[in-house]
């Protein structure tokens, strides 16, 4: 059943309607980051590109973006990583304990990240831990891991065993249908796992803000400021780090498609 023209047009506007919502804070952020004014009002009297000059050139902004970048690109391997494995005994094997483990492998999820990251603080003092951005990849994982694993078990539940039944019965090692059987097919699951596990955690401020101590990541940073000491400088970063992870998301999705093209060129 196809909808009417009217039908059609009120899901267009339904559509656009939503996008706006979603994206015109960013368009807020962008005229506040050409603006020479200390706060955003339109119209907008004078346009610069001095913030943008001035965040490049900071060592502190090179600083915070690399600090960020290093934790979200190693709780995204780990987390695509656990989440592999883990979403293998989520969804695939049936052993004594699964349903608990389904249990416990999502509580995390559920916590609220404040509330985790306190804990987690509480943790490493007790065991002794000074907090750095190493701990925040801890952190990060607690909390991300288990989201990573339930994405990729969605794929998982799709898999069909006889899979690698077929490839054992003419052959295959474990390791064979590991990497010829399993992997590939689970491997959007795994991408997926992947991208959302790096803009989760690029841009995480609770668990950040409990667990890097001395260290600042790019969201408590942007916080500091907003709380004082506010400039234009504030929503030149913000700008500059959606771009960024805008980058880095578009890069991801462009190298599996390569190295796909790449094979299937190498095969015929």
């Amino acid at each position: 059943m196809h909808p009417s023209k009217a039908g059609r047009a009120g899901l267009y506007a339904y559509g656009v309607l939503i996008l706006a919502f979603l994206y015109l804070p960013l368009v807020a952020i962008g005229f506040a980051s050409v603006s020479t004014s200390r706060y955003l009002s339109f119209p907008i009297r004078q346009y610069t590109t001095q913030w943008y000059s001035q965040a490049l050139e900071s060592g502190t902004v090179s600083d915070l973006l690399w600090i960020s970048l290093q934790v979200a690109v190693i709780v995204t391997l780990v987390s695509m990583v656990l989440g592999f494995f883990g979403a293998l005994a989520f969804a695939r094997y049936q052993w004594r304990y699964r349903r608990l483990y389904q249990k416990l492998i999502l509580l995390p999820i559920f916590f609220p990240q404040s509330v985790l990251g306190l804990a987690l603080l509480m943790w490493f003092n007790a065991i002794g831990v000074t907090p750095t951005w190493h701990t925040a990849i801890i952190a990060h994982l607690v909390w991300i891991a288990p989201i990573a694993t339930l994405i990729i078990a969605i794929r998982a539940y799709s898999f069909d065993p006889a899979l690698e039944e077929a490839a054992r019965d003419m052959g295959c090692s474990t390791w064979q249908i590991l990497r010829e059987v399993t992997i590939p097919l689970l491997m959007p699951g795994v991408v997926a796992a992947g991208l959302f596990s790096f803009l989760l955690s690029w841009g995480n401020f609770p668990l950040s803000l409990f667990t890097t101590g001395a260290d600042l990541t790019l969201p408590e940073w942007l916080y500091a400021k907003m709380v004082s000491g506010y400039s234009p400088l504030v929503p030149t970063v913000g700008v500059l780090s959606v771009a960024a992870s805008i980058v880095l998301v578009a890069i991801a999705l462009t190298v599996p498609l390569l190295i796909n093209r790449f094979t299937r060129k190498s095969s015929d």
